[in-house]
């Protein structure tokens, strides 16, 4: 039997809603060239609070997607990079960005429709 996506305490559920979140598909896509420190992060992620910035880093984390390494230096260096399970999910985030970039003036002008009326 399928899972029942739209309990909300189903595990695949869960899964699709951490990845299918605005800041977790673009704190992915900021990592897919390599590791990035916070800062470099949070300059990536244009509008992105700290607040949702670490909140996203640290639940990428818990699901096994991206990894924290510290190291101990002065003052301390922070890096995130994704780990083979988050690597895994590019070539779908990759296929999510190219279908909004090709039907973004459909999307628009969908929207210019919408709110004239």
């Amino acid at each position: 039997m399928e899972p029942n996506l739209y309990d909300r305490n189903c595990g695949s559920r869960q899964v699709l809603d951490r990845i299918g979140d605005r800041w977790s598909v673009l704190v992915v896509l900021a990592l897919a060239d390599g590791v990035k420190r916070y800062g470099e992060l949070a300059q990536r992620v244009d509008g992105v609070s700290q607040k949702m910035l670490t909140q996203t880093l640290r639940g990428l984390e818990r699901d096994g997607l991206v990894t924290r390494s510290v190291h101990a230096e002065v003052p301390p260096r922070v890096d995130y990079a994704l780990t083979g399970l988050g690597r895994s999910l590019l070539d779908l985030l990759s296929g999510l960005r190219t279908w909004a970039t090709t039907h973004l003036p459909e999307v628009e002008a969908a929207r210019a429709r919408y709110d004239a009326r």
